[in-house]
């Protein structure tokens, strides 16, 4: 049987092209069949690899998502590796590179690695996200490092009050509310004052943005929690999972997050 990996790369960044091929002839040459999407292979002009539109069966049937880029890549990348069910492996080649596992100058030991399976999976928790407006839902979303919610007019506070498992816990005025998994809190969630979580732990973090109030800390949950936030009249809201997929929230929704 023919193994098949696909190869996600940074298409605007030239950078990577070195090290996309590199990995495209080193797999092939260990009789693993790199597959990579058209619009990158286009880009940087990779050859040696099938390729495969850009669409949500692009993972279907392959080993494992292999991604070179930033952290932007690899949550990139997680959109393919969830909808195939297969796991996820990033090298550092970006700015940041929390989520990578691996840095370029173990880019040869990875492939060789990833040839011989001489590697564990490690899950790791998401979060689903459900917008309800009366009584009807909105949107359904997922993220792997966080769901934000966040003020839609610059020059207004977002009203909402804060609920857990059913029970009222705060109202603030904000630019909005975090709610992150362990592996994005050291994403956008860290940046607005909350915990770094080791990846092994099992819980939600919830993480007010620029509350106007004297408490507004945040709020370290049980994996089991349902976090809800109703948005108040007047501002609406913007909802982002991942930084990457968004939609509008208006005034008068609840957006609820439990573990994915």
């Amino acid at each position: 049987m023919t193994r098949e990996i696909l190869v996600v790369t940074h298409p605007r960044r030239s950078v990577v092209r070195e090290s996309a091929q590199r990995v495209i002839e080193g797999l092939a040459a260990a009789g693993v069949s790199p597959r990579v999407l058209r619009d990158e292979a286009e880009q940087l002009d990779l050859t040696g690899a099938t390729i495969v539109p850009h669409d949500s069966d692009a993972a279907v049937g392959v080993e494992m998502v292999l991604v070179l880029g930033g952290d932007g890549s690899l949550l990139r990348g997680a959109e393919f590796a969830r909808g195939a069910d297969v796991p996820l492996l990033g090298v550092n080649l970006g700015h940041v590179g929390f989520l990578a596992e691996a840095e370029p100058d173990a880019l040869e030991s990875t492939i060789d690695h990833v040839v011989r399976k001489d590697y564990t999976v490690e899950d790791r928790m998401t979060v689903d996200v459900t917008v309800r407006r009366r009584g009807k839902i909105t949107y359904s979303g997922w993220a792997l490092n966080e769901m934000s919610l966040e003020k839609a007019e610059r020059a207004r506070m977002l009203e909402c009050v804060l609920e857990i498992d059913g029970r009222p816990l705060s109202r603030w005025g904000c630019d909005g509310v975090i709610c992150s998994t362990p592996t994005g809190s050291t994403a956008y969630a860290f940046s607005a004052g909350g915990p770094v979580m080791w990846p092994g732990v099992e819980a939600l973090l919830v993480v007010p943005i620029s509350a106007h109030a004297l408490f507004a800390r945040p709020l370290v949950l049980a994996p089991s929690a349902t976090v809800a936030v109703e948005i108040l009249e007047p501002v609406p809201g913007v909802l982002y999972c991942d930084g990457r997929r968004l939609a509008e929230v208006p005034a008068e929704s609840r957006v609820e997050v439990v573990r994915g």
